[in-house]
């Protein structure tokens, strides 16, 4: 039986307002994960492993890091001469004027060259999650149960009311789609992955279009529309999988990571490539003490990390301490500074000898090197094994 041709969508030009200071400058997929990954990184390889070389990236907010960075899709195999990595920037034209107004516009924008590319599926991605997924069982599933839609969903046991809640029968066909409810009835939900059939896709956006005037985010309109008028499956995804878009869920991901029971970025049968440039091996002083941490690349480190992800070229000073804290690139924390469930900005320079952060909360500290935002824990959010004691 021959393959179908996958078109992949990328959704990458959000603000992550959510995420303050950390997406003043650069947008939320090209913020570090683990020291030496972007966030970018984890879709691309998805895709890269799960042989789709047909990849389209939407852009809006803040391109020029992410753009950089892409290096024309190299890292990822991407830079082809047919197929590979497209970028596709915000524009005017007879598909709407001024910049989309939801996901859905984003994507009815493109459909004039989705169709002139005649993919049998379209694949549309959110560039904000941590998870692995071979995208080839989830296309499976989309033939083997003759879906118009196929969603991965996952189950979350964190309170779902921010994520989109999915209810299904016992044939994983999905029955209900509530898109952020104040009510969740479960904690089944969208992981921001659906596979389309092309021709659905494009007629459900042709329509809703003609009926809405001007399309939103694909939980209020086109998602509800598909399934209220097409067959829509789930694909369960039993894997780790989580939305970094909060300050407190990007900071407690990493912290997974440093336990061993978050993401898995290191399986050599399945390798998050990254167009990061690596600098020189980080540097540990005689008199640093370290434990359990991430020290990327780059690093220079005289005082204390303990349970931290230091991120590339940064300078912890004699007398500092970090602990339970992500400092992304160029961050210097000087002598006497302690950090306490901080997120620290790239290139901030935290001076002054004074504790920032606390046990309660998850602390963010901007590019000044100021303070700039302070969540306190919610219990019922994920949270790091042992965390009582952060």
């Amino acid at each position: 039986m021959e393959r179908p041709t996958v078109l992949a969508l990328i959704l990458a030009g959000g603000k992550g307002s959510r995420l303050g200071a950390l997406t003043d400058y650069v947008v939320k997929p090209a913020l570090p994960v683990g020291g030496t990954y972007r966030l970018i990184d984890v879709s691309l390889s998805n895709l890269a492993h799960s042989h789709i070389p047909d990849v389209w990236m939407v852009q809006q907010y803040l391109p020029h890091d992410l753009n950089a960075y892409m290096a024309g899709g190299r890292p990822w195999d991407l830079d082809r001469s047919h197929g590979g990595l497209q970028i596709l920037p915000p524009y005017e034209g007879s598909h709407g004027e001024g910049f989309a107004s939801g996901n859905s516009d984003s994507i009815y924008r493109q459909s004039t060259i989705i169709r002139e590319a005649d993919p049998d599926l379209v694949l549309v991605l959110s560039a904000d999650h941590l998870y692995t997924i071979d995208f080839r069982s989830v296309v499976d599933t989309h033939l083997t149960k003759r879906a118009d839609l196929t969603m991965v969903t996952t189950e979350v046991p964190e309170d779902p009311s921010r994520y989109s809640v999915v209810r299904t029968n016992e044939a994983g066909q999905v029955t209900e789609f509530a898109y952020k409810p104040e009510e969740p009835k479960g904690n089944l939900v969208a992981g921001e992955m659906f596979l389309f059939s092309t021709d659905v896709l494009l007629s459900a956006l042709d329509t809703l279009q003609s009926e809405l005037g001007e399309l939103g985010d694909y939980g209020e309109d086109l998602i509800p529309y598909v399934l209220e008028h097409h067959r829509v499956v789930e694909h369960r995804h039993l894997g780790y999988w989580m939305d970094l878009g909060t300050v407190q869920s990007y900071w407690t991901a990493q912290m997974q990571l440093i336990d061993g029971d978050g993401a898995t970025l290191d399986d050599p049968a399945w390798p998050i490539w990254s167009g990061q440039v690596a600098p020189p091996p980080a540097f540990i002083t005689d008199d640093a003490a370290v434990s359990r941490s991430y020290v990327a690349p780059g690093a220079r480190v005289a005082g204390t990390v303990e349970h931290s992800i230091i991120g590339q070229n940064c300078v912890i000073e004699a007398g500092a301490v970090v602990r339970n804290s992500v400092l992304l690139d160029d961050v210097h924390v000087g002598p006497t500074v302690e950090l306490i469930n901080v997120v620290a900005d790239s290139g901030a320079d935290i001076t002054g000898g004074s504790q920032r952060g606390s046990a309660q909360h998850v602390t963010v500290i901007d590019r000044t090197g100021t303070v700039s935002q302070r969540e306190a824990f919610d219990t019922s959010a994920v949270l790091p094994r042992n965390h009582e004691q952060y």
